[in-house]
Parts: structure tokens; C-alpha cells; sequence
């Protein structure tokens, strides 16, 4: 079982952006592979702080993690599902280099300025329609891509001006002391290499754009707007060094055409005939799992509504699954003939159809609420 987030970091979950802040500047300064040369513990230790606080530092990941724990981040839920223990030491640094305060902190580098900076492909970004079974069952799709790789036979070569470190470092002596900054190389970019051999079909960078099909694993349980992340199927980077963007999923449902979606809840409106509520009946209803009969008994009142548990959606965080709710409409029909408006015209003063509702009859606003608690 993974670690809580706010545990990694020694953080409360009321904890404020800067205390969580300082909290990973505390992590990252004593779990520092400079600090712990060799020390694999350290460096695992390092990693899960920084995953930990990809997510707390983010308003929107944050309130996801509290509602849902880490399953909201499985199978590429957004953030990093497979967390950072696949990710190299370089790739943290550039994310969070910032973290340490530009050129380093503590006296620890910020992993840009030692060795080849590894550029990142950009990011591509697509939408995904599911319907509500699709939902309720958990889905692979297979979507079609197209996106930038590097042509077969591009060659690249350290870049001369920086030597492969992708920036060059200015030293300026102040009223302070000596002052060091660093910039991207002017001459590769900040990639580290230059081009030796490019392929005519290829672009200045070496690359060229090609659609592929790319298989998108879909969790049961999703909503409309979330965004689930393929790591390494965006762009690639240039260079031999390169690292591959991300293909990130938005979410969107397809109407259904009988059922509504509250949450993990679904809504049924149900009509049923006068002589059914009279006299009871059994009536077929959707549900995401195909139709089920319910029975309707006698005398049922219109409002009333009906609840099948379990029938509705699976909870994200692996919780159960939501209800089926079945609204009951007594539909009263328009017109009537001769014999019918006979009928009812006899039985209008009778007693059995003079309203007389039970204490125990619940309000219309008491079922409302019910519904929506």
C-alpha cells in the first residue's frame, strides 16, 4: 500500500501551499543524491517527496487526492499514476529545479546545471467520449495520434559551445563577491547537441510527424473533465537524450438516453399507468448492466421514489458503487371515453379516491432532500 502523501512530506492535510513548500525543501535538502552519494534509500526517499509534492502543490490534484486517495492518479489518472520511481534523478531536477531558488540551494545543485539537461517533449492533448457503460465497466480505446518522433537516421553531435550541458555559465565579479549564473546554450537551445546528419523528410530539429494508434486504458468510474495521462506518447524531443511527452485524455460523457448521472448515482424516470399504480405491476427498467424488472405495488403514490442499490456506477476510489434511483410519475391520461369518463365521474366524491395521505407519507421536499443527501 502506497504511502500517504501528506505523511511523505510531515505535513497535516490543512497544511497551507507554503508549508508544503517548505516541507519538500526540507525532504529534498536531507534525502539529496549530493548529499547521499550511493544511497539508494535516500534516493527512493527523494523521489517519493517529490512525488508527493507534484501533487500537494497542485489545487486541483490536491483536492482530487483528498476525495479520492491514490487511486485518482492509477492508470494515469492525471498525475504521475506509476509515480516517480521509473523517473531518473535528471527528470525531478527539471521539473522541480525552481524548488531550490534558480542556480541551487543549500549548496546542492538544482541537477541543470551538472551534466546534459534532458529536454522534454511536448505535451498532446485529446478527447475521449465514453458512454455510461463504458464507465460502468471500466474501457480500453484505441485512438489515433499524431505526433512528432524523430526520423529514422537523424545523427546528432555534443554541441561545442556547452559542451553537452545544454547551458553556458557567466561569472561576473560584484560589490558582493563573484556571481555565477547560467542561460540555455545560444547555439543548441539548451539541448545539448547539434544536428550532424538529418534525413531530408525531417524538420530543422530532426523530426518528422506520423499517426499512431495508441491504446488508452480507461478506469471504471470516471467523470466528465478528468484528464488521464499516457506518459511517453506526446511529442518526442530532439536529441538522442530526448525524453517523450505525455498524451493526455480529457474525459467527456455521451448522454445517455434514459438514464442522468449524479455523482456515482444514476436517475430513471418511470411512468406508469393509473390502473398499474392501483393495482400493482412489474415494469422494466435501463440500468448500465442491461434492463432489470422492478415490481410496482398496489396503490403506489406518484413522487415516490425508488432505490436499487448497487445499480449505479462504481466509486472511483474503489468504494462500492452507486445507487438506481427510479423516479415513479402516475401519468394520467388526457382524454377518456364515454365508459371511462362515466366511471370516474361516479367515483369522484368516493372516499377511496379522496386524498387522505399517511403521517408516515413523506413530503415532496423530504424526498427531495433524501435524493440529493
Amino acid at each position: 500500500m502506497k504511502e500517504d502523501y501528506y505523511d511523505i512530506l510531515g505535513v497535516s492535510k490543512s497544511a497551507s501551499d507554503a508549508e508544503i513548500k517548505k516541507a519538500y525543501r526540507k525532504k529534498a535538502i536531507q534525502f539529496h543524491p549530493d548529499k547521499n552519494p550511493g544511497d539508494t534509500t535516500a534516493e527512493e526517499n527523494f523521489k517519493k517527496a517529490a512525488e508527493a509534492y507534484e501533487i500537494l502543490s497542485d489545487s486541483q490534484k490536491r483536492q482530487r487526492y483528498d476525495q479520492y486517495g491514490h487511486r485518482a492518479f492509477e492508470n494515469g489518472g492525471g498525475g504521475h499514476g506509476g509515480g516517480f520511481g521509473s523517473m531518473d534523478m535528471e527528470d525531478i531536477f527539471s521539473q522541480f529545479g525552481d524548488i531550490f531558488g534558480g542556480g541551487g540551494f543549500g549548496g546542492f545543485g538544482g541537477g541543470r546545471s551538472q551534466g546534459t539537461r534532458r529536454a522534454k517533449g511536448s505535451n498532446l492533448r485529446i478527447r475521449v467520449k465514453l458512454t455510461l457503460e463504458d464507465i460502468a465497466n471500466g474501457v480500453e480505446k484505441k485512438v489515433k495520434v499524431r505526433r512528432k518522433t524523430q526520423a529514422e537516421g537523424v545523427k546528432y553531435d555534443t554541441c561545442g559551445t556547452c559542451n553537452g550541458t545544454g547551458q553556458v555559465v557567466k561569472i561576473t565579479n560584484t560589490i558582493l563577491g563573484r556571481m555565477q549564473t547560467s542561460s540555455p546554450c545560444p547555439s543548441c537551445g539548451g539541448m545539448g547537441q547539434t544536428i550532424a546528419f538529418k534525413p531530408k523528410e525531417a524538420d530543422a530539429t530532426g523530426m518528422i510527424s506520423k499517426e499512431e494508434t495508441v491504446t488508452v486504458k480507461i478506469p471504471a468510474g470516471v467523470q466528465e473533465g478528468m484528464q488521464l495521462k499516457v506518459p511517453g506518447k506526446g511529442n518526442d524531443a530532439p536529441g538522442a537524450q530526448g525524453v517523450s511527452g505525455d498524451l493526455i485524455v480529457l474525459i467527456e460523457e455521451k448522454e445517455h438516453e434514459t438514464l442522468q448521472r449524479e455523482g456515482d448515482n444514476l436517475h430513471f424516470e418511470l411512468y406508469v399507468s393509473l390502473p398499474d399504480a392501483i393495482l400493482g405491476a412489474s415494469k422494466e427498467i435501463d440500468t448500465v448492466t442491461g434492463k432489470v424488472r422492478i415490481k410496482i405495488e398496489k396503490g403506489l403514490q406518484s413522487g415516490k421514489v425508488l432505490r436499487l442499490r448497487g445499480k449505479g456506477l462504481p466509486s472511483l476510489d474503489g468504494y462500492g458503487n452507486g445507487d438506481l434511483l427510479v423516479h415513479v410519475n402516475v401519468w394520467t391520461p388526457k382524454t377518456l371515453n364515454k365508459e371511462q369518463l362515466a366511471f370516474f365521474q361516479k367515483m369522484k366524491d368516493d372516499d377511496n379516491f379522496s386524498p387522505s395521505p399517511e403521517s408516515s407519507e413523506r413530503s415532496f421536499f423530504d424526498r427531495v432532500k433524501d435524493v440529493f443527501s
